[in-house]
């Protein structure tokens, strides 16, 4: 087998709403073994549906699927989602694609898997625990910490979208552009840093928590062994050493009576820091309070790691016992964390008279740690409804007082349930970034949710969502997405738009280049300036990555024709049409569809329960549109020169068209339906009619603000229009749109990708045969093709439109092209230069003749 293409898909796509990995697989080996029963003895839990698969005469692709998704689930990140599918016309290939919940596990599964079915097909060994050991290994790698888990999935419940901002630290971005917040950990972007510092200073965290009023242990901060033997006489009593700046109970020892238990603490807490915390031993009970915001989220007793004797085990046994509790593992990724036998444990045995050879007697218990860190193997009981409004109010009092928003406050009593002041208790830690598994997963008591406690600390009732709108179709995206950008700017918003141009923040250009996929729109969503996203979705995009966003309010399908036919498995424009449906789909407030393309309209079928269709047409006697407005619905379309919003029985009229610059005084009527599109969004998204009037007004489709769309120049009194029209339907109404503008000749200069299939740059040709008085035929991308075949190609498309050779040319250089196109024209005559790249081109090419209008040009661009 051979992977002849593989995509990671990290949101909504073709496929599925979730991420999913998308291989093509090529399987056209010769004669193999049998290997369907060895599979099945060596993956026991395969599905049944695999097996039946999995005949004798099976190829190993067709278990391929299936072996991905059992690798993902043994190595503890299981896929919920997979599907098999031929590719059409190619015999031996399968499309193979699997969910996944960790994209760096689905990737390496899917070489594990072809290694594993290969070698079982060649009749060869595969040692399944190596690789699963490797697979288990990238997904702690990369898992998402129990902590950050927990408020993640808070959010997810809230509806407030995540976007991981590293592949392995817990660095999650929570919510989009302005209404954003950070989150590692349960640290938070309004986690003050300075906060931070004082809670990792144990000594000035509690001096400032004494001066509050908050009872505090007495002590002092010492950095030898003999300062440390003063402070502990002076205090009269038992001590508790600790560095003063290590956390997770590192370097912790509690209960010191003696100056040898104070010089063993002394060596432990060394090996932490160089300076060491003495300070009073309060006996009781170890808990921690969670306070997020202003608010107590959850409390827990925490005990020391312990073992229970059952008459015949030795602690080491009984140790090694509880550590095999799948609830147990290394670190924080589990829920409990298994129980060290370090040098600590063994001096903890010592001072209750046991060793790690001890065999206790039933029912006796024995302490390994003197603290009750669940990061040393500690548990947890819950004790929220416990706690006295007066400890309440000093936990808030104290996280207030170092200045954290969340913050897990530890606290040393006999009972909890009482005043804390009344027995003599007190706070003697505050922490910053707490950890929260303890309230999530008790091991006694009712589990609090702690996550979402922090969650709402961070938005309230809020979804952290900023408005959204997609913009999708064959042509007209980019003009679309920047008139709506443009009018929410005009509305005083601040606006990020992605394009084919580029990114674009509040009207300036941020990044340029085509920016319509997953990391453009991410990047846009990202950006802490920007309070409304208009996101231009290509094709491509979907295709190679899927979408940025989980939902969106708003999403506009503009038309549906041939283009990019024939790549990433994409043949019909039926496909195309099921590939702009992603976008469509993912709307949840209203979806815009162009009444007069029969693929939009079938699109309104597959909307959810609640997503309101809003229509648009040219034709205001669109049958469609009709029979929606006279059912109530929304619509806009255009009455002689006059956009109208329908809705229902209202009928409101917008402006008139000819009042939009982008309409070229009412002639391009491509753009007319773009700017309909656009007001239609708009209105879904609650602007008023006159503030979308006076966007449309006021944009203007120049090579600024614009470029490659529609732009005009006068070279000389030729009208030259520049724009990026590569396929049939955009040359069509391009050349629909010049005519209008001139009672002389129409010349253009046109070119195609070279990607596109043969019939399609033939369609090209033949089109454009059809629209235009003179032909200058040039070549841009050609993609793979030889020099002069695209070129070819699209003059046999133009002969089948019958033009002559007199009336048709082919020069391959750009410049060359557009120098010839402009020596066929007359002043008044419209020069069309079709599938620009740059403004550059157009410039370039006069610059020869005419530097002061190329710097012209030039200088207007900018």
């Amino acid at each position: 087998m051979r992977i002849k293409e593989r995509r990671v898909l990290r949101g909504p796509n073709l496929y599925a709403a979730s991420p999913c990995l998308m291989a093509v697989i090529d399987d056209r080996a010769g004669p193999r073994q049998v290997f369907a029963a060895r599979l099945l003895e060596l993956l026991p839990a395969l599905p049944a549906e695999a097996a039946v698969r999995l005949a004798d005469d099976g190829l190993p692709v067709d278990a391929l699927e299936a072996v991905v998704m059992e690798l993902q689930r043994l190595a503890g990140a299981p896929g919920v989602f997979s599907l098999s599918l031929p590719v059409p016309n190619q015999a031996g290939r399968r499309r193979v694609v699997c969910g996944y919940t960790i994209e760096q596990v689905a990737v390496a599964a899917l070489d594990e898997a072809m290694a594993l079915l290969d070698a079982l097909a060649a009749g060869k060994d595969f040692d399944l625990d190596a690789a699963v050991t490797r697979l288990h290994g990238l997904a702690e790698r990369h898992a998402v910490g129990t902590s950050t888990a927990a408020v993640l999935a808070a959010a997810q419940r809230r509806g407030i979208p995540s976007l991981r901002l590293t592949d392995e630290a817990n660095l999650f971005q929570l919510g989009w552009g302005s209404r954003q917040r950070r989150l590692q950990a349960t640290i938070t972007g309004a986690t003050n840093s300075i906060a931070v510092g004082i809670a990792s200073d144990k000594q000035l965290t509690k001096a400032l928590l004494d001066q509050a009023g908050v009872p505090v242990p007495g002590g002092d901060t010492v950095t030898s062994l003999e300062q440390a033997q003063r402070v502990a006489r002076r205090l009269g009593g038992p001590v508790t050493l600790k560095p003063l700046d290590a956390n997770q109970g590192k370097g912790v020892t509690v209960d010191c009576r003696t100056l040898e238990d104070v010089a063993r603490a002394w060596e432990h807490a060394r090996r932490y820091g160089r300076h060491v915390i003495v300070e009073e031993f309060l006996e009781g009970r170890d808990y921690r309070v969670l306070v997020t915001g202003d608010r107590i989220a959850a409390a827990s007793w925490r005990r020391p790691p312990c073992v229970t004797g059952d008459g015949r085990s030795t602690i080491r046994e009984l140790v090694e016992l509880e550590n095999r509790n799948p609830a147990r593992g290394d670190g924080h990724t589990n829920i409990l964390t298994r129980i060290p036998l370090d040098g600590l444990a063994q001096e903890t045995l010592a001072r209750q008279g046991f060793d790690l050879d001890t065999v206790l007697p039933e029912g006796v218990h024995a302490d390994l740690r003197g603290n009750a860190n669940l990061s040393t193997g500690g548990t947890a009981e819950d004790v929220t409804d416990l706690l006295p409004e007066e400890t309440r109010d000093i936990c808030i009092r104290a996280a207030r007082t170092i200045g954290l928003d969340v913050a897990g406050i530890d606290i040393v009593c006999r009972d909890i349930a009482q005043p804390l002041r009344a027995q003599k208790g007190g706070i003697i830690e505050v922490n910053a970034a707490p950890g929260i598994r303890m309230h999530q997963y008790p091991s006694r008591g009712t589990p609090r949710d702690a996550g979402d406690a922090i969650a709402e600390a961070l938005f309230g009732q809020c979804d952290g969502r900023i408005p959204v709108v997609a913009v999708t179709g064959t042509n007209g995206k980019t003009t679309t997405s920047l008139l709506i950008g443009h009018t929410v700017r005009m509305a005083g918003l601040r606006d990020g738009v992605t394009t084919t141009s580029g990114v674009h923040v509040q009207g300036h250009l941020m990044r340029e280049g085509d920016c319509t996929g997953y990391h453009s729109a991410r990047s846009v969503l990202s950006a802490p300036d920007v309070d409304f996203a208009v996101l231009e979705t290509a094709r491509g995009g979907i295709l190679r990555r899927g979408l940025a966003y989980d939902r969106c309010d708003v999403s506009v399908v503009l038309n549906v024709s041939a283009d990019h036919l024939g790549l990433d498995g994409i043949d019909t424009i039926e496909d195309l049409a099921r590939v702009k449906a992603v976008v469509a789909k993912r709307a949840r407030r209203a979806v815009v569809l162009n009444a007069e393309d029969e693929w939009c309209v079938r699109m309104a079928d597959e909307l959810e329960d609640g997503v309101e269709p809003i229509y648009f047409a040219l034709d205001a006697e669109d049958p469609v549109l009709l029979r929606h407005v006279e059912h109530g619905g929304r619509a806009v379309y255009l009455q002689d020169s006059t956009m109208v919003l329908a809705n229902g029985l209202r009928h409101e009229a917008l402006l008139d068209v000819r009042e939009m610059p982008v309409s070229l005084d009412g002639r391009a009527r491509y753009n007319i339906a773009n700017a309909m599109a656009a007001a239609a969004a708009l209105t879904a998204c609650g602007f008023g009619n006159a503030e979308i009037a006076d966007g449309l007004r006021s944009f203007v489709s120049d090579s600024k603000h614009n470029p490659l769309r529609s732009n005009l120049f006068d070279v000389d009194g030729v009208t030259v229009i520049v724009d990026y029209a590569h396929n049939p339907a955009a040359y069509a109404a391009l050349a629909e749109t010049a005519r209008a503008m001139t009672p002389g000749r129409l010349v253009g200069v046109v070119a195609a990708p070279g990607d596109r299939r043969d019939a399609d740059l033939v369609d090209v040709g033949q089109t454009c045969a059809a629209g235009f008085d003179e032909l200058v035929i040039y070549e841009t991308e050609n993609r793979g093709r030889p020099d002069g075949e695209t070129a070819a190609m699209l003059a046999r498309g133009a002969r089948l439109g019958r033009i002559d050779s007199e009336r048709m040319r082919i020069e391959l250089d750009v410049h060359s092209a557009i120098r010839l196109g402009l020596s066929l024209c007359e002043p008044g005559d419209v020069l069309v230069f079709g599938c620009g790249s740059s403004i550059s081109e157009l410039t370039e090419a006069l610059r020869p003749t005419r530097p002061d209008l190329a710097e012209r040009i030039e200088a207007a661009a900018i």
